[in-house]
């Protein structure tokens, strides 16, 4: 799910300086000290919590906290994200496929103490199905649903419109149903308002504030065993650079999203383990097509030279992604192409050498030339109404990544003959979600199964009316997209499907509704005297952050000490990252993000 960030999903602010390393060892400041010498995992984040309901949530740090409160009907093995048992332990399907049965684990209680049962799933899927405002995140997933019944309280049936290829993918938190069941409308309940939340998941959530934590303690009764940390702490930074000196100081144990001259110099460091493993995430440059509703209106303010796929070609064609690999992320991402990240092998596609749009900032002036927006005599291209053209993109405020390659898409735009205004926003997801924009950088979290970063291109996702926020991610409503991904839900047979997939990636990309920039790694760093073990996902070469499951926070061993990160016991060598990024050297972050609806980041 999500996720999103979401996408996509998910932020560092960008300053003026190279960061300056300062050597020697120094005894940390404490964190919030706890007498009882409690051992608390503190969690850098770098995006706020949209909502800590499991039926609006779309950014990737409230979907990561919704893996460690719920559980889904199936988890993913943690060494190559096959499905695994979660809240069902076993499952079938009938020889037409359209008919699934679960058995439901007999040892998940609630943690109000209530037996969760498969009552609770039944209810969770009705809602979604029965409640477009509960369908909201993930909706997806119940479309293709006729019918969801419990049987018995260790069984759970779901019957089919068509086969669904999905049924061991649904990245749906199961909620209680004597809680929610209490809830009126579900577009405005965020679930924030009383704690501890009730969930069955490996962890509770008993604290949320605002753009300032989520807390979670452990739940000693789950099924696979208790979390070994006594809290686990999602604390928001803003800036980048403040979370990086928290974990220089033992304030935070972890820190996600690090800029390339931040993790350079926490590899030096004492105490510090940096990681930098291949990302499950996509950055891209997404232009806007025309928003609008199922009802078939359209709404926004997006520039109608957009809807020419000549004009989005000719930007793309002038727009140099190998440039941006190397130069903001620092060779810390692979260039990118499809849709897929190239870590989800079998779904990773590439386009032909006649089909890509590689950078040619020839081609991309003729194309404007054809298209009838020539240069005048001050170098502008203007169209046939006189009018310049100058765009805006949507940019991220506290994001070095969107703010470095918007200097580099100013540049090389301006040179095509093309203004460029860089909107950076602390909020972009209201103006997108209105239509307010002409580009926007976007980007999400690919889950092992890509569903649901497809289906948010779908023209399903739109919005119901211009005043409805739906799952789609930036307004893309193609009728041969939709054939596609209709016959890849049913597909069953996993080669047929991967080339149902690509075929899809290859619609995407000839559309030019989006651009993939980049695959950026998952660069992290955590304090090997706070965190004495944890758990990659995948085993080889993984990342800790937005996993597909728990197992970085479940797993994760406490170091001998005196505590975690609010004991204020480690020392190491500290950094100065006053300034950390450098935009004019084109310094940029891989974050992993993720906006409600049309943010960038699905989990």
């Amino acid at each position: 799910m999500v996720h999103t960030i979401p996408p996509r999903i998910r932020l560092l602010l960008a300053s003026g300086a190279a960061a300056i390393l300062m050597a020697g060892s120094v005894t940390p400041s404490a964190g919030a000290a706890d007498d009882g010498g409690k051992k608390v995992l503190t969690v850098a984040v770098s995006q706020s919590v949209d909502s800590l309901s499991p039926f609006l949530a779309q950014k990737l740090v409230s979907t990561t906290v919704h893996r460690l409160a719920y559980e889904y009907l199936t988890n993913y093995d943690v060494k190559d994200a096959h499905p695994i048992p979660g809240f069902a332990t076993e499952w079938q399907t009938s020889p037409d496929k359209l008919t699934w049965t679960y058995t439901i684990r007999k040892d998940s209680k609630w943690s109000d103490g209530q037996q969760a049962t498969a009552e609770d799933a039944a209810w969770t899927f009705n809602k979604m199905m029965t409640d477009e405002k509960a369908a909201t995140a993930n909706g997806s997933f119940t479309a293709n649903f006729k019918k969801v019944t419990a049987p018995s309280p260790e069984t759970l049936v779901i019957e089919l419109k068509k086969p669904q290829a999905t049924m061991l993918a649904l990245d749906v938190p199961i909620v209680p149903k004597h809680i929610w069941e209490k809830v009126g409308d579900f577009s405005k309940f965020n679930n924030d308002k009383q704690f501890p939340i009730v969930g069955n998941g490996p962890f509770i959530v008993t604290d949320f504030k605002v753009d300032q934590f989520v807390k979670l303690k452990p739940n000693k009764d789950f099924w696979r065993g208790a979390p070994k940390f006594d809290e686990l702490v999602f604390k928001y930074y803003k800036d980048g650079d403040a979370a990086v000196a928290a974990l220089q100081k033992g304030e935070v144990s972890f820190v996600q999203g690090l800029t390339p001259a931040q993790a350079t110099a926490l590899k030096s460091a004492g105490n510090i383990k940096v990681n930098d493993a291949p990302g499950r995430r996509f950055f891209a440059l997404a232009t806007n097509p025309g928003a609008r509703s199922k009802d078939g209106k359209t709404f926004g303010n997006g520039h109608k030279a957009l809807l020419e796929p000549a004009v989005r070609k000719a930007l793309f064609h002038a727009t140099d992604r190998r440039a941006l690999v190397d130069k903001v992320f620092q060779g810390h991402a692979v260039e990118g192409e499809g849709y897929i990240p190239p870590r989800f092998g079998s779904y990773f596609w590439q386009p032909e050498a006649s089909q890509k749009i590689a950078y040619d900032p020839a081609k991309a002036a003729a194309l404007l030339d054809q298209a009838g927006y020539r240069k005048n005599g001050s170098g502008k291209r203007v169209g046939k109404d006189g009018k310049a053209l100058d765009l805006r993109i949507l940019c991220h405020a506290t994001d070095p990544n969107d703010k470095a390659i918007g200097k580099y898409l100013q540049e090389w735009w301006g040179e095509l003959g093309v203004g460029l205004k860089v909107d950076c926003l602390d909020n972009v997801s209201d103006p997108w979600i209105k239509g307010d924009y002409d580009l926007a950088f976007d980007g999400w979290s690919v889950n092992p199964d890509p569903d649901f970063v497809l289906s948010i291109h779908t023209c399903a996702a739109l919005p119901a009316t211009p005043k409805d926020t739906g799952a789609t991610d930036n307004f893309i409503c193609d009728q041969q997209f939709d054939g596609l991904y209709a016959q890849q839900t049913a597909e069953y047979d996993t080669a047929r499907r991967t080339a149902l997939v690509k075929q899809m990636e290859s619609r995407l990309y000839d559309t030019g509704y989006m651009n993939v920039l980049a695959y950026p790694n998952a660069v992290e760093a955590y304090r090997t005297d706070q965190i004495k073990s944890i758990t990659t996902m995948p085993a080889a070469a993984g990342n800790l952050w937005g996993q597909d499951g728990y197992w970085s926070w479940w797993s994760a061993e406490p170091a001998a000490g005196d505590g975690g990160s609010d004991s204020g016991s480690s020392t190491g060598v500290v950094i100065g990252i006053a300034a950390v990024v450098a935009l004019a050297a084109g310094l940029g972050v891989f974050v992993v993000m993720r906006r409600r609806s049309t943010a960038e980041d699905r989990e």
